[in-house]
């Protein structure tokens, strides 16, 4: 392995707290500058989404997974050209592996582009679906986005701050849907470990807040250091976990790295909830780059040196060959699911499956 010999043993914890009192922001500011220079991952206590909101949601938990094959299915994905719905443990792959996990794929509830002569990405804006035989699960998830979705703006203004910039400066590239994930890591056979989701850097969003919803003793999710070497992620209540996406690393010009991440399964079966906060469709690489490139030309660039194995994950906006973001996203979910992709999009299929950009 290869990388700087400096680089992060542990994920530092932001207390959003400190934003509330003008003598302790710039406090809250200089550390939450190194975590995105230098980390690309870390914690945020004192958020302030209401508790009964997360607890209601990771209390239902248990009875939607549990919920008979048929009342999943009822939303199963392969069934929306959205790429929302639910998907059984092994029918997706990351980084050319299937990943041992079931999910359901939630957004912001919005309705389908109409006009034929869309982008084809535009696609992927649409409704949900609802497994039945659990009402009560839909309005449950529908405050969890809003409550993540006004969290999320909040934290891009204390970035925003950060780094030496405008309060509002990142508002222009966020979307108008974000996506939740909830997600069932089954437990392995005691002693062996298994691919729960396999190495990455996030695709689906701006920036990513993740709720590690099972007890502390479940482990799993690790994040790769620049050394090249994998560091726990532990669950630290009261917390959420967030981190850098692909498109913000465009923007800042790796000066904001995107850290590659994974879950390996284990004897414990885990819940994980993951809000990616989400980025324009339209958006094009030049338009990403020439926007702050001058801002960021000014910064250490050092700091976002990275490992071998970093350089080698799928990153299609980093350094592929499409221009908007929404091609980027249709390629990646056609890759990840390769039967939606042959349903909806046979136009493009195979050229997704087949380019390694």
């Amino acid at each position: 392995m290869s990388g700087p010999k400096s680089s992060f043993q542990e994920i530092p914890v932001i207390d959003l707290a400190l934003a509330d009192d003008p003598a302790s922001l710039p406090t809250l500011l200089g550390a939450l500058r190194i975590a995105l220079t230098e980390v690309g991952f870390l914690y945020v206590s004192n958020h302030e989404v209401p508790q009964q909101v997360i607890h209601s949601l990771v209390d239902i938990l248990p009875r939607l997974f549990a919920l008979p094959d048929s009342a999943k299915k009822a939303a199963a994905l392969e069934n929306s050209k959205h790429f929302l719905g639910y998907s059984g443990a092994g029918t997706e792959i990351t980084n050319g592996q299937a990943d041992i996990r079931e999910q359901i794929e939630f957004a912001t509830e919005l309705a389908a582009i109409s006009n034929p002569d869309a982008p084809l990405y535009e696609g992927l804006r649409g409704p949900n679906q609802w497994p039945t035989g659990l009402p009560e699960l839909q309005p449950i998830v529908e405050n969890y986005i809003l409550e993540l979705t006004l969290l999320a703006e909040r934290f891009l203004v204390l970035v925003a701050q950060a780094l030496d910039l405008p309060n509002h400066t990142f508002e222009s590239f966020l979307s108008d849907q974000h996506r939740l994930k909830i997600l069932h890591y089954p437990a392995v056979s005691p002693g062996s470990v298994g691919q729960g989701v396999g190495p990455h850097k996030d695709s689906s969003g701006w920036w990513t807040f993740l709720l590690q919803a099972s007890p502390p003793n479940v482990k799993g999710l690790q994040v790769l250091n620049k050394a090249g070497d994998w560091i726990d992620v532990p669950v630290i209540p009261g917390t959420l976990v967030v981190n850098i996406g692909q498109a913000f690393e465009v923007v800042t010009h790796g000066v904001c790295k995107a850290t590659i991440h994974r879950v390996l399964s284990s004897d414990y079966e885990r819940f994980s909830i993951p809000f990616f906060q989400g980025v324009r469709r339209d958006l094009t690489k030049s338009e990403a780059l020439g926007s702050l490139g001058d801002h960021f030309s000014t910064f250490r660039h050092d700091a976002g040196l990275e490992s071998e194995e970093s350089m080698a994950i799928d990153s299609p906006f980093l350094r592929g060959k499409y221009d908007t973001w929404g091609e980027c996203q249709l390629r990646i979910k056609v890759r990840a699911h390769r039967i939606n992709g042959q349903k909806f999009y046979p136009t493009v299929y195979k050229r997704y499956i087949e380019d390694d950009a």
